[in-house]
């Protein structure tokens, strides 16, 4: 006999699932904002609710840095002048990111990578030959694509992959509940790069890898690169049930 086959589901709260599932349909990477600040309270507001994140041991590994004000316009222009340096120079130090980047993208790996390239680089204007427009496009990283505030995420070096992995946690978190309250985020593991330059700008020590910068603020809808969207790979892409049949 099955036992659990009378055991009925909890009743779900609709309103609660709908409200979750538009903040995570909705969200998505902002490459253009308005120089609105966010309010200090709605800022940590999202960051309270965002402390509820799971995290291994409940040891919530993430160490956060947030700006306003002068503080982003101070740090914009110095990490945009880095970075302007460095892509004008190939022969000067490019620096390394904390965590190591991908050895490759193959296959379906490299395919969605290539489509998220190319659709962003068409709503921008620029031709797959244009290396100079891509430049500029890289470069925009770098100035915060014009967000008001920008959120640096550290995790304890002495906690390696298991503190990498609960700040990951943290700042899809952080990215959901913001669009939740209509602020727009993108995670930016470009700023992870200059590693170096962003714990010297903010007197962050060497005990902390830097994970990824989040820029955020409100959303210019008007901005080119705003307007495209990147697809989902389907259930049956990245699912594999297991019922316990296949053994019979």
């Amino acid at each position: 006999m099955n036992e659990t086959a009378s055991i009925a589901p909890p009743a779900t709260d609709s309103s609660m699932a709908d409200a979750v599932e538009r903040a995570v349909q909705q969200r998505h990477s902002c490459r253009g904002f308005r120089p609105d600040p966010v309010p200090r309270t709605l800022i940590e507001r999202i960051l309270r609710i965002s402390q509820s994140t799971p995290s291994w041991c409940n040891s919530q590994a993430w160490q956060l840095v947030v700006t306003e004000g002068q503080a982003t316009r101070d740090f914009r222009t110095a990490l945009f002048a880095e970075a302007s340096r460095r892509m004008a120079d190939p022969g000067a130090d490019q620096g390394a990111p904390d965590f190591p980047t991908p050895e490759r993208y193959d296959g379906i790996y490299a395919e969605r990578r290539r489509a998220c390239g190319l659709a962003l680089y068409q709503s921008l204007g620029i031709a797959r030959e244009d290396r100079a427009g891509a430049a500029r496009a890289m470069l925009n990283n770098f100035d915060l694509f014009g967000a008001p505030h920008v959120m640096i995420v550290t995790t304890p070096r002495d906690l390696g992959p298991y503190g990498a992995v609960d700040c990951g946690g943290f700042v899809s978190t952080f990215m959901t509940v913001a669009q939740a309250h209509g602020v727009a985020t993108i995670a930016q593991g470009a700023l992870a790069t200059y590693s170096q330059f962003v714990r010297a700008h903010f007197g962050i020590g060497d005990d902390r890898l830097l994970l990824c910068g989040i820029s955020f603020g409100y959303e210019d809808s008007a901005a080119p690169a705003n307007g495209f969207r990147t697809g989902r790979a389907s259930l049956d892409e990245v699912v594999s049930w297991r019922t316990g049949a296949e053994a019979g």
